[in-house]
């Protein structure tokens, strides 16, 4: 989808205390060239960032990712990001955001220009593509070994497994190989036989009448709209749990969903050529519920 808007952002402090940081925003053309070619961004994929999902002009869940933002910087020795200052972007890129369907808005932070003097910052606005089959008619995935065992990040911190980074060139290479296998996306798992992710989504898995997604620690990103959905079901008394979920709970799943901030919740319809219930009433409620949530 065409940029609708683009913003730079100076970064600040991350105790900067200041109430406005409009004069630090420079709005630019989205069409136009705008990154140094010493730019890590694009050399090294050296930085972080956060996909936002805009419904009709409302921004979702905006606290968690600016929390992401900031845990990521955490593991990637970025600075840290003013948070207020990277709020009221969101607020200026929110106005350029359709006012009616889906819209996502991205923040990008890196590490800049080598040798350079500071870190690069911008936000971007796009419609959001059109997921309605993947929410109403699900996907199919399949398992890939992510090449690590559940040990390993916390052994090799320098892989920087659990940070939401620009390098996402195995993720995509992994949606191609499930494509290639006849799938919609993948489900990764540990050398060792450990459930993670997927390349762009958290996994959550109905067993037993609890609600499980694998343990935020193994090199899994902590998902934001997992996070809400969480307490959307407890709130409903339904029990949640984290937990190390082996490779074999896949099949003892009654239902399973891929969610995130801009598909929602994709019901599962069947995992390495195994086809899985599917709950739609259930999903439908996610759905409603996603498209609803504020800030």
């Amino acid at each position: 989808m065409a940029l609708r808007f683009a913003l730079v952002i100076e970064p600040a402090a991350s105790d900067d205390p200041r109430p406005s940081f409009a004069d630090s925003f420079r709005v630019i053309d989205p069409s136009a060239p705008a990154l140094s070619v010493g730019e890590l961004s694009t050399q090294r994929g050296d930085g972080i960032f956060e996909s936002i999902g805009v419904v009709d002009g409302h921004v979702q869940e905006t606290q968690a990712h600016l929390e992401r933002l900031a845990h990521s910087a955490r593991i990637c020795d970025l600075p840290g990001p003013n948070l207020e200052q990277w709020r009221q972007a969101i607020g200026v890129a929110a106005r350029h955001a359709p006012a009616t369907g889906e819209g996502v808005i991205k923040l990008i932070l890196s590490r800049g220009v080598e040798h350079g003097p500071a870190p690069t910052a911008w936000v971007t606005v796009a419609p959001a593509p059109d997921n309605s089959a993947a929410r109403e008619h699900g996907i199919r995935v399949v398992t890939l070994d992510r090449g690590y065992g559940i040990d390993t990040p916390a052994r090799a911190p320098w892989l920087l497994l659990g940070a939401k980074t620009l390098s996402y060139a195995v993720n995509m290479a992994a949606i191609r190989e499930a494509k290639r296998r006849g799938a919609d996306d993948a489900i990764f798992v540990t050398s060792d036989g450990f459930v993670l992710e997927a390349p762009t989504a958290s996994l959550i898995l109905r067993i037993g009448g609890r609600f499980v997604t694998p343990a935020p620690h193994g090199g899994i990103l902590h998902g934001t709209t997992q996070l809400s959905l969480f307490a959307h079901l407890e709130e409903q008394g339904h029990e949640t749990g984290y937990e190390v979920v082996p490779t074999g709970a896949l099949r003892e799943a009654d239902a399973a969903w891929l969610v995130s901030s801009v598909r929602l919740a994709a019901p599962i319809t069947a995992i390495d050529g195994v086809e899985m219930p599917v709950d739609a009433e259930l999903t439908a409620s996610f759905n409603r519920y996603l498209l609803s949530a504020r800030d």
